[in-house]
């Protein structure tokens, strides 16, 4: 078995998962109320919050499994991209666990996780390579083509802001609570996503995306409306914004899959768990004829089930390799 560990951001995580795909546990701290009232995450805090639960919650995920260390085989950990201070966390807490034991330790691309998330058994027969994958989040959003679970070639990436970056600042540009991406989705199922014509920017020839025109869009918007009428029509405001973003993201999805014939489709990050992009995305793969895997709301969101499905398919660093390991914001 396998226990993974993964505080990128502001959730302290711990999965234990096997060999085989099986998650025996995964546990989320989450520290969403803690920063509500910043209207963002606050790195310092999400640090020392970090440092006060990784303990905590590495216990409940073995205790979650019924499994002791002596039966933990290996420790997987986000190593990148994401919050410094965070990562260093969650990269000393599974050191620690890993070189008291002499355990093999594997350092985890946290975007691979989401790319792989699907790999997982989740009750029906996970996705096999070759794939595409979709993933869009509060920090990354791109398309990869997998060959093989062990790593994946990005075909499309975004070239400014992360669609989950674009639902959080929409949000807040509409006056709703944070996380932002979640309430924006439940406001728009009670809005007409034709009230308001916002931009679909389909940058260049290739995959990429670009929503940083979009919330400038938005911005103007609502200048433009003034406060009572912004009130009176924020569903609609709501839904046709989040249509904007989720037609883009499957508008591309939709050509990679004609330019690459793919036969199957993943989708992973946190924007993955919108039920907007969830339903086209499945209209859309069905109109195609491609198998679709959509994970679970809670492999979507930040996880450690999905570090331990990414350590699956990596060479984990035999003790005492990885003692000089270091944790990096940013992954080349």
């Amino acid at each position: 078995m396998i226990l993974a560990i993964e505080t990128s951001c502001d959730d302290t995580c711990a999965a234990v998962v096997t060999a085989a795909g099986e998650i025996r546990s995964n546990v989320v701290a989450s520290q969403g109320l803690l920063h509500a009232r910043y209207g963002g995450v606050v790195p310092e805090i999400a640090s020392r919050r970090h440092l006060e639960l990784v303990d905590a919650v590495t216990a409940d995920a073995l205790e979650g499994a019924d499994a002791g260390l002596d039966e933990i085989e290996s420790v997987a950990v986000t190593r990148g991209p994401g919050l410094i201070g965070a990562l260093l966390v969650g990269v000393s807490s599974a050191k620690g666990i890993a070189a008291s034991r002499k355990l093999p330790l594997a350092p985890v691309d946290h975007l691979h996780g989401h790319v792989v998330a699907s790999t997982l058994a989740l009750g029906r027969e996970p996705v096999e390579a070759p794939y595409l994958c979709l993933v869009a989040s509060g920090g990354h959003t791109f398309i990869a083509q997998v060959d093989e679970p062990s790593g994946y070639r990005t075909l499309g990436s975004t070239l400014d802001d992360a669609a989950g970056e674009a639902f959080d600042k929409g949000a807040r540009l509409l006056g709703l609570g944070y996380p932002g991406g979640p309430e924006l989705d439940r406001l728009a199922s009670e809005g007409d996503a034709d009230a308001f014509d916002f931009p679909r920017s389909l940058p260049g020839e290739g995959l990429d995306f670009s929503f940083s025109g979009l919330k400038t869009a938005l911005l103007y918007r609502v200048r433009e409306l003034g406060e009572r009428e912004v009130e009176r029509r924020r569903a609609d405001l709501a839904a046709s914004y989040q249509a904007a973003i989720v037609t883009v993201l499957v508008t591309r999805l939709e050509q990679a899959v004609g330019r690459e014939r793919a036969e199957r489709v993943a989708i992973g990050g946190g924007v993955a768990a919108n039920s907007e992009l969830r339903r086209r995305v499945t209209e859309a793969c069905d109109a195609l004829g491609v198998g679709l895997w959509v994970p679970p709301r809670e492999l979507c969101t930040d996880n450690a089930a999905m570090i331990a499905g990414a350590a699956r398919f990596a060479e984990p660093v035999p003790y005492p390799g990885y003692l000089d390991l270091d944790a990096a914001a940013r992954l080349a």
